[in-house]
């Protein structure tokens, strides 16, 4: 079976701005982001659909992104972190964590923004300052 790209950038294949790890999951920043901030977390099982994910992984999913949401809530000014699961893009099951000020900041209609390796540097080093240690 071939390897989805989620899969590449967990194993270290592809490069990623890497914001947490534990055994079964993978935080990284979105690199065709909606806001600043915006960051993917992915199963490290590879399963198409969110709802075909293992039930213990889906029960710890959100514990897993909890505190990512808090650290991206502390830096950058939103009223809230959306969680939006889309997934058509990459048939490996992951969710979207994005800082919102309006339900019109997760459209992902909306132009992706356009951010230099500096600048994803920056995000990612200020939302690992922010993770509970």
């Amino acid at each position: 079976m071939t390897k989805t790209i989620f899969t590449k950038i967990i194993q270290g294949e592809i490069p990623s701005y890497k914001i947490a790890e534990s055994e079964k999951y993978f935080a990284f920043l979105d690199i065709f982001p909606l806001q600043k901030g915006h960051v993917l977390v992915v199963p490290k099982c590879e399963v198409d659909k969110i709802f075909d994910v293992p039930d213990n992984f889906l029960n710890e999913l959100m514990q897993f992104s909890k505190p990512i949401a808090k650290a991206i809530e502390q830096s950058f000014p939103c009223n809230r972190v959306s969680m939006v699961t889309v997934g058509l893009e990459v048939p490996h099951a992951h969710v979207h964590l994005i800082p919102i000020n309006a339900a019109d900041d997760i459209n992902f209609a909306n132009p992706k923004l356009q951010l230099s390796t500096e600048e994803f540097k920056a995000i990612q080093e200020l939302i690992v300052s922010k993770l509970e240690k």
